[in-house]
């Protein structure tokens, strides 16, 4: 990535006025016959959620029919010639352009460029009688990190607007193309715009559409917004904590900053709305041979063979372990009561079950920081710095007093490094030890644990992150399934509760029953390096045992399979 330094032939200007005009140019890339009326508009703010029925109750029943389809149910219509990648595309448009208006998600938007590569796809079916690849004319949504042709890429930082990060006259503005995103295209997939950091100044603050009160997380909590208002069949984010393991999905030519560091790096996590579609789409990048183009990717196939099918003789039944306190930070009682019920719906299908205490998530997470921040974040300082706009709240603690820290020094670096490899060591060991407590014999196959510790959060009260950043250090796959919502009149803290240490109390303090009321409430499954294959399959056995759960007790608060995020 080049250096985002200031440009001698950029004339300064004030970077509300930079903003100013860009909000302008992507208002008028909203048709007329999509716009939301101002009452409505003004209805949806004041809502608690605007997730599900409200969204649904706005578009025609065309629309609402295409995008509430399954992505293999669309690709087969396509196949069939009963639907065409135009109307697929332009119902996705649609509903991107309602769900921007209501919750601030496109940083950038392509819907007259999806239009006419959709027109494309039309042409190239009816002339040869097929698809153009498995993903032919699914619309997906990207993290504005990754170039896609036609449109720019800003981060959320105003000094990168307009130019190719930082830089402007690169000539690769607008033209420049990420592997991925290359592979998505070759795949037939519709890029249809680029979703925001949770708060920029260029959109402002993206909240949670099922609970506008909480905030949609981040970094990549603006296309978790978009998955969850479905405005496009599947979105793309990045991670450094959790996903698919580094090396599985190309990173090459993705906008980031600390790009020179890869001892921990960031990775392409995949999200959709239900396992399928994940497994679709991360079997169709594979099939592109991304390690032919990408020398950081890892030559690893499709490996059908790891995948766990219920049912089959000869092949032993699962054990998870199962994570439920880190020993740091208890969850909050939503996610609490969601672990108890993957717990119960696993226990009924009578799969094996072992406590999980592994090395501790503080140790990881002082690597992690250390890492992650080992630079000072020098790159968002420069972004920032470019236009002259304020640090966002969210990220004013990595800069003290508005300024920078000091990087740590190569060698202090390199004992981190180390420190983090012998983490590794420990957490392998402890994992592989626990077939000594199995029926089987065998090591536990994944860990159900938190995702967070939070069913939502209010802004700026994020506090502890560790269930997800520890697996970045140990660079493991991760599943993140959606099993209920937040519920005020059973999702209390006990009395009883008794705090682990003052950030575990301080957490605790900031749940508050009547706000995060009605937020959905997570969990991972998290496995071994490189078996993503085993990892999603091991998650459909989870949302199947999550059905059989709820159809026995005809409950209607379960959200699975509503979301899930590889």
């Amino acid at each position: 990535m080049a250096k985002p330094r200031a440009n001698a032939s950029r004339a300064p200007r004030p970077w509300r006025e930079i903003v100013a005009q860009k909000l302008q140019e992507d208002d008028a890339k909203i048709p007329p016959q999509w716009r939301l009326s101002p009452d409505v508009i003004s209805s949806a703010r004041l809502r608690k959620r605007i997730a599900g029925d409200f969204i649904e109750s706005l578009l025609d029943r065309e629309t609402r029919r295409i995008t509430s389809t399954d992505a293999l149910d669309l690709v087969a219509a396509m196949k069939h010639g009963s639907l065409t990648a135009v109307v697929v595309v332009t119902a996705y448009c649609k509903r991107a352009a309602y769900a921007h208006q209501l919750s601030n998600i496109l940083l950038e938007i392509g819907f007259d460029e999806a239009l006419a590569r959709a027109k494309e796809l039309d042409d190239y079916f009816n002339e040869h009688g097929k698809l153009v690849g498995p993903l032919h004319g699914l619309p997906v949504t990207l993290k504005d990190q990754f170039h896609v042709k036609g449109l720019t890429t800003s981060m959320g930082f105003v000094g990168w607007i307009n130019t190719f990060e930082g830089e402007m006259g690169t000539g690769k503005e607008r033209h420049f193309e990420s592997e991925v995103v290359r592979e998505l295209v070759s795949l037939g997939a519709v890029p249809i715009g680029k979703a925001p950091e949770t708060n920029n100044n260029i959109l402002g603050y993206t909240r949670n559409p099922w609970n506008q009160q909480l905030s949609s997380g981040g970094s990549s909590g603006g296309e978790g917004v978009m998955q969850a208002l479905r405005g496009s069949v599947f979105g793309l984010g990045t991670d450094i904590g959790g996903s698919p393991s580094s090396g599985r999905i190309s990173f090459k030519g993705v906008a980031s900053t600390g790009p020179g560091q890869q001892v921990m790096p960031a990775v392409v996590g995949l999200m959709g709305s239900s396992l399928a579609t994940l497994e679709s789409v991360f079997k169709s990048l594979l099939l592109t041979e991304p390690w032919l183009h990408d020398p950081y990717t890892s030559p690893l196939p499709w490996q059908g063979e790891k995948e766990y099918n219920v049912g089959t003789e000869h092949i032993p039944t699962p054990a998870f372990g199962f994570f439920a306190n880190d020993g740091i930070v208890t969850p909050h009682p939503p996610i609490s009561r969601a672990l108890r019920i993957v717990r119960e719906a696993l226990e009924e299908c009578e799969y094996e079950l072992l406590d999980w205490h592994p090395p501790s998530n503080q140790e990881s997470g002082q690597i992690h920081g250390q890492i992650a921040r080992g630079n000072a974040c020098r790159d968002a300082w420069e972004a920032i710095k470019l236009s002259g706009e304020p640090i966002v709240p969210e990220i004013s603690n990595l800069f003290p007093g508005g300024k920078l820290r000091q990087p740590l020094s190569l060698w202090e670096f390199e004992k981190v490094v180390l420190h983090m490899k012998d983490f590794r060591n420990r957490y392998n060991e402890y994992w592989m030890v626990s077939a000594e407590k199995t029926r089987t014999g065998r090591p536990v196959q994944a860990v159900i644990a938190p995702a967070t510790p939070y069913a939502g959060i209010m802004p700026g009260k994020f506090k502890y992150s560790e269930y997800t950043n520890s697996l970045n250090v140990l660079d493991l796959p991760a599943v993140v399934i959606p099993v209920t919502f937040a519920d005020k009149s059973v999702d209390r803290v006990s009395p009883d509760f008794e705090p682990l240490s003052d950030l575990d109390r301080g957490n605790m303090e900031i749940y508050d029953p009547e706000v995060h009321d009605g937020a959905p409430a997570a969990v991972q499954i998290f496995g071994r390096r490189w078996d993503e294959e085993r990892l999603l399959s091991l998650a459909q056995l989870v949302v199947g045992a999550l059905d059989n759960y709820a159809h026995k007790r005809g409950k209607r608060g379960l959200m699975s399979p509503l979301m899930s995020h590889l």
